[in-house]
């Protein structure tokens, strides 16, 4: 499992496998998309808004994603 979040879109990642694969997305709510593998396994979870929905502060190891503003 690998768990990514982004700080410039608060934007939470929860890959559940590392398996390359297709996958359909099937919005739970407004921020909550679910990645479905095949016979609707769940493959990763999205978190929109992230940090109003989880306490991010408890999620350990995360790997944070490095955005950097175009031109610098």
């Amino acid at each position: 499992m690998r768990i990514q979040y982004n700080a410039r879109s608060d934007l939470l990642y929860i890959r559940l496998d590392d398996q390359k694969r297709q996958v359909m997305n099937r919005r739970l709510s407004e921020d909550i998309v679910l990645d479905m593998g095949e016979g609707d396994q769940i493959v990763g979870i999205e978190i929109l808004d992230a940090s109003k929905h989880v306490n991010l502060g408890n999620l350990l190891p995360v790997e944070y994603e490095a955005v950097t503003p175009a031109g610098k």
